[in-house]
């Protein structure tokens, strides 16, 4: 496949020219112009790009790439490390973040809502005028239990604020750092507020707004896009691709 035909094909599906982001979505580093193999991951490394190194890929795809808006523009460190790794073997790279939050079929809060039984979903949290995260509804359920799903299903290190209700019935979900967005779960009188990470100033709202609050891990609740995204290429294309796991505690 050409590298036209794969960012095309990505751009179809994820469409990120209706987000308004924090970075360039698409390809941030052109390499060759065929691919092959594909490796994806969470987060733009040296690891993560080492390994795909050793797997000949001709193209890595992640959710956090290596330019942002507010990137810096002298390129030394690692930053250099990262781009001359890139092109010295002639790697592409793609970076999709908003849009893989957000999809309604792969997007890490869709999956995430289905994960944990979410019903009458809805779309909750708004960034630059756009729906980013999901609501909605569960079969009435402790914390206890629901504690329980989330350690099996997201993360067994997940933080919990449990100041809300003793029964769980309606929950709010944006993955990653969107812990601002506890005081929209509270203006919605949510009971539960699942994010990636937590804020100091977290602990304390939570607790005097009485509402249960959940830091299931920034990596760990981004994973799910990500690896939905390597499946949708395996079907859809005759691209090898491979999501590789790098561990992040955070």
């Amino acid at each position: 496949m050409k590298r036209s035909e794969l960012e095309q094909l990505l751009n179809d599906y994820l469409k990120p020219d209706q987000f308004r982001d924090y970075c360039p979505n698409g390809l941030q580093i052109e390499g060759k112009e065929g691919i092959g193999k594909v490796v994806t991951g969470v987060s733009a490394s040296i690891e993560l790009f080492k390994h795909a190194i050793d797997k000949n890929a001709d193209a890595i795809i992640v959710h956090h790439g290596i330019i942002w808006y507010k990137s810096p523009y002298i390129i030394k460190g690692s930053f250099k490390e990262r781009i001359k790794l890139l092109l010295q073997n002639d790697i592409n790279l793609f970076a999709y973040h908003l849009p893989l939050d957000a999809h309604p079929e792969i997007g890490n809060n869709a999956i995430i809502a289905k994960e944990l039984g979410l019903k009458e979903v809805e779309p909750f949290g708004i960034f630059n005028d756009q729906n980013i995260g999901i609501k909605g509804k569960i079969e009435p359920c402790s914390f206890e239990d629901f504690f329980e799903m989330i350690k099996a299903k997201i993360n067994a290190k997940a933080i919990f604020f449990p100041f809300g209700s003793e029964v769980i019935k309606t929950i709010g979900i944006i993955s990653g750092a969107a812990q601002k967005e506890l005081r929209t779960a509270v203006e919605e009188r949510l009971d539960l507020y699942l994010t990636g990470e937590v804020s100091e100033e977290t602990y304390h709202l939570a607790k005097e707004e009485r509402i249960h609050f959940v830091a299931a891990g920034h990596t760990a609740t981004e994973e799910f896009g990500i690896k939905a995204l390597t499946e949708f290429l395996k079907q859809n294309s005759s691209i090898d691709a491979e999501f590789i796991k790098i561990e992040n505690p955070i």
